[in-house]
């Protein structure tokens, strides 16, 4: 009796000890496959990614832009340092002479020598009508104005109906673009008249003289 039912507990036995060995080698293999599939971590290249970024980064030593040299004060009047009228005029043998006087509006002294550019001006764009005037004389001395005080040039205006129109070419004018001695931005001076607006007028319609103290 007793044989009999240790050789019905035998099978029991040998399968429980096949599902046991199972599970153990079942147990091994996840833990070898955890363990495999663990990701290994590997260090980045700092030293590639500073080079890239230096390189990509703008210089600091580019030089800043130069910005341009202003002009030197070399004392001389300019056309914002005047304010140009005519004065009283007069009459002559064909003509009339008017002075320009050049007034010193500036906070600080200038000096002026020579001609003034001289010439008629007509229409709103300010065209030029006939030739520059003509310089007559000599250049004289240099002439300075402290602040307020006034210099003189001698402009003789001939009147244009002693030409023959058809030569002539009369016509309206406005007034007169004045060029300071030695600069290169105009005054406008307003004056009522007709000029000649051709330029083969025999002799001048107009005639400058030097700059002197008034």
């Amino acid at each position: 009796m007793a044989r009999t039912k240790l050789s019905r507990l035998f099978p029991i036995i040998a399968a429980s000890a096949g599902v046991l060995a199972l599970s153990a080698c079942g147990s091994g293999g996840t833990t070898n496959a955890a363990s495999s599939s663990t990701p290994s971590t590997t260090a980045s290249p700092t030293t590639s990614a500073s080079a890239t970024t230096a390189a990509s980064s703008p210089s600091s030593s580019t030089p800043a832009a130069t910005p341009p040299a202003q002009p030197a004060d070399n004392g001389l009047c300019k056309a914002g340092d005047v304010t140009l009228s005519l004065g009283q005029g007069d009459a002559g043998a064909g003509s009339v002479y008017r002075p320009l006087l050049i007034k010193n509006k500036s906070a600080k002294p200038c000096e002026i020598q020579g001609f003034p550019g001289v010439s008629y001006v007509a229409g709103n764009d300010g065209h030029q009508v006939g030739k520059d005037a003509f310089r007559e004389g000599t250049k004289g001395n240099a002439v300075k104005l402290n602040p307020g005080q006034t210099a003189v040039a001698d402009i003789q205006f001939v009147n244009v109906q002693n030409f023959d129109p058809g030569t002539c070419q009369p016509t309206a004018v406005k007034g007169l673009r004045i060029y300071l001695p030695q600069e290169t931005a105009s005054n406008f001076v307003p004056t009522d008249g007709t000029a000649c607006a051709s330029t083969k007028i025999p002799g001048n319609q107009l005639s400058v003289k030097t700059v002197h103290t008034s």
